[in-house]
């Protein structure tokens, strides 16, 4: 038997709910982690999950901004909504399985567009986000699956260019230090990078900006899915689905997906 655990931000989730409902037809994951899903828990559209027999959702939503939630049709138990922000934005949701796996599903703040904590605060606030994770990873003990939209590029094959980029947050020295940091915390295997090693080219996001996403390519992986070394050993597959992207009314990201044994 396997497990499939899908990572998507989907930037809105009613506003997409087709796309999401096609994806689910068609790859059939046992559990969807959502990000950017811009709604309040009493407003999210729980019916067509239902009606696909995701009967497990765990919600943590904020009207217009941010939000998380994670649609499972295996048991979940012990969720909890960390606040990585010190702000109470809704950026974090996790669960335990079964047997003992914990998912935790996080979306990074993006960092506003200057790399300069001073002139730009919420590019400091990212900083900060990630330096409060990396304290939690240091003292965790417990098998883990950490997925969502973390905002960095780390790699210089995880964007289109890397020097034309080195400027541009999400792909910034000091942002690839921080979450080399939090990497470093843990026994956190990039399950991307594991099935697909670098230097071959990874993306998950494309700007809405691109007028020719497929000819201009101009990519970057700010999605991720990281194991504990126990979680790991464990994995059978990894895919990005870059489809979705040309899908109607697509996220400018797209949905990854890790497969377990268990």
């Amino acid at each position: 038997m396997t497990l499939k655990i899908v990572s998507w931000n989907i930037n809105s989730v009613r506003f997409r709910i087709e796309i999401v409902e096609r994806f689910l037809r068609e790859n059939s994951p046992d559990i969807l982690c959502l990000q950017e899903t811009k709604v309040i828990d009493g407003d999210f559209p729980t019916a067509p999950f239902r009606a696909l027999g995701y009967n497990r959702i765990v919600l943590h939503g904020q009207r217009m901004h941010h939000g998380v939630a994670i649609i499972s049709r295996v048991p979940l138990v012990e969720d909890d909504r960390f606040d990585w922000q010190a702000n109470r934005e809704a950026r974090h949701v996790g669960v335990r399985l079964d047997n003992g796996m914990r998912i935790e599903n996080v979306y990074v703040p993006a960092g506003g567009d200057i790399p300069d904590r001073e002139v730009n605060p919420k590019f400091g606030q990212k900083l900060d986000f990630i330096e409060r994770m990396t304290r939690w990873s240091e003292s965790l003990d417990v098998p883990t699956l950490l997925v969502g939209d973390l905002n960095i590029a780390p790699l210089e094959s995880d964007v289109w260019s890397h020097k034309q980029l080195l400027d541009v947050v999400s792909h910034t020295p000091i942002e690839v230090a921080a979450l080399d940091g939090l990497k470093a915390s843990n026994d956190w295997v990039d399950l991307g990078r594991h099935f697909v090693p670098a230097p071959e080219r990874l993306f998950t996001w494309w700007s809405y900006r691109a007028k020719d996403r497929l000819a201009s390519d101009r990519g970057r992986r700010l999605d991720h899915m990281w194991a504990t070394a126990d979680v790991a050993k464990t994995a059978i597959a990894h895919r990005v689905f870059e489809d979705c992207r040309d899908w109607l009314k697509p996220s400018d990201h797209v949905p990854i997906m890790t497969e377990f044994a268990v």
